[in-house]
């Protein structure tokens, strides 16, 4: 009997080592992220493209290509728009309204600018749900955190609308805020300039470009890098930022793979 056993597993030795292997399909490897779950801070500005107002429809679709790829990546994507390419609280535009009126007619702003980027995600195909701190049930959900949290856990992208709700804080702050109560990795700020100098670098040819800056400096210095409310809460509950350039194709999927030399990070 176990001289019987023991030719069938010779038997059965001798036909696996036949197998031809050279047809076995290898799976490549697969980018890792440096990040589970982000909030990309993006500023209204960045969806006029070219124009001096408004909204360029293809360049919200461009945005959304970017977002697209991170989180292919399997990377959960929460996403703060601001309003200024439509209509911000404390400028010229404002004229003489009263302060917290122009604020809530610039969270309106964000809500429209919060549609036009979801619209762009679903028509590549990316689940998106807008969140918005102001009730406008037609357009948008209102603010949950447990909500969100689920709507991130599933897959989807969540859009914040309406900066925090309140007026006199920014879309900075609301970033801060929210990034801290879906428990964010990181904030991810999106900017017209490569990462955080020492001075604007528009103006002064000898800025120089920041590598990495501590939360203290920033306000020290007074670097225009996200307003003090919002560095202070990021300071105070060890939030990091990392300020890239936006402008250049790949860069948020560049930040989120932890390659170096892209953008400056704030801790």
């Amino acid at each position: 009997m176990r001289r019987a056993e023991a030719e069938s597993e010779t038997h059965s030795e001798r036909r696996t080592s036949n197998i031809n292997t050279s047809n076995i399909m290898t799976t490549a490897p697969i980018e890792s992220s440096a990040f589970h779950r982000i909030l990309l801070k993006i500023s209204g500005e960045a969806l006029m493209g070219e124009k001096s107002f408004g909204i360029d429809v293809k360049i919200a679709r461009a945005v959304a290509d970017e977002i697209k790829q991170v989180h292919a990546l399997g990377v959960q994507v929460a996403v703060v728009v601001g309003g200024g390419n439509i209509f911000r609280g404390v400028s010229a535009s404002a004229g003489s309204m009263n302060r917290s009126s122009a604020d809530y007619i610039g969270m309106l702003a964000t809500v429209m600018n919060a549609v036009v980027l979801q619209d762009a995600l679903e028509k590549i195909h990316v689940d998106t749900r807008v969140l918005s701190a102001v009730d406008i049930p037609q357009l948008a959900e209102p603010f949950i955190r447990r909500r969100a949290v689920r709507h991130l856990e599933k897959g989807r992208i969540v859009i914040f609308a309406a900066g925090t709700g309140n007026p006199y804080f920014t879309t900075d702050s609301a970033a801060a805020l929210r990034a801290l109560e879906i428990k964010a990795d990181i904030i991810l700020k999106a900017t017209k300039v490569d990462g955080v100098y020492s001075a604007d670098p528009v103006l002064d040819a000898t800025a120089e470009l920041f590598n990495e800056i501590t939360y203290r400096q920033v306000l020290e210095k007074e670097l225009k890098v996200m307003d003090a409310s919002a560095i202070s809460l990021c300071m105070d509950n060890g939030l990091p930022i990392i300020v890239f350039n936006m402008r250049e194709a790949g860069n948020i999927r560049r930040v989120v793979l932890g390659e170096a030399g892209v953008g400056t990070k704030v801790g």
